[in-house]
């Protein structure tokens, strides 16, 4: 964990734990505490105290669009014109609020945001993405690429090289 973040202590069984959780969130606390060699009362506790200090922020369903809908996804690489805190604030508080951006991440380098939208169809995007060049701060690029095909989704952190235990 980031030490400027406030990293909390953790050891080999709670990285197991987290581990276990992102491969199957909907694991049973009996199997998962049978999976860390804990009994369940311990499990849990060390589940809640994680839950508790923010270190699992929530649960969630990977869904497969492909089997419900059809979809545009499209992923944008988003280039401010001027560079000011309240020009990045005023950009992040828009895209939070468009209805179709899923992800929306601030990067260093020659662009300054990445950005993904599922949207139901390309129209749909050209009127969001039209909507950020009209109303949002003044954006110098919007490049736009259209996600043909995902081939490693994201399924959790390889937390073993990322995380000295304590």
């Amino acid at each position: 964990m980031k030490k400027d973040e406030g990293s909390h202590k953790l050891d080999q069984i709670d990285l197991r734990i987290l581990n276990r959780l992102q491969s199957d969130a909907r694991i049973t606390n009996q199997e998962l505490a049978d999976d860390v060699g804990l009994s369940p009362s311990p499990c849990l506790q060390r589940v809640k105290r994680m839950e508790n200090n923010g270190v699992i922020s929530g649960y969630s369903a990977h869904i497969d669009l492909h089997k419900v809908c059809r979809h545009v996804d499209v992923i944008a690489a988003v280039m401010l014109n001027s560079h000011g805190l309240e020009d990045f604030l005023n950009f992040e508080a828009m895209v939070k609020n468009m209805r179709y951006v899923v992800e929306c991440t601030k990067v260093a380098g020659t662009i300054d945001y990445l950005v993904r939208f599922v949207c139901p169809d390309i129209g749909s995007y050209q009127m969001l993405s039209d909507e950020l060049l009209k109303l949002g701060p003044k954006i110098g690029n919007l490049s736009s690429y259209m996600v043909l095909k995902d081939v490693k989704t994201f399924k959790g952190v390889a937390l073993d090289d990322l995380v000295v235990p304590h």
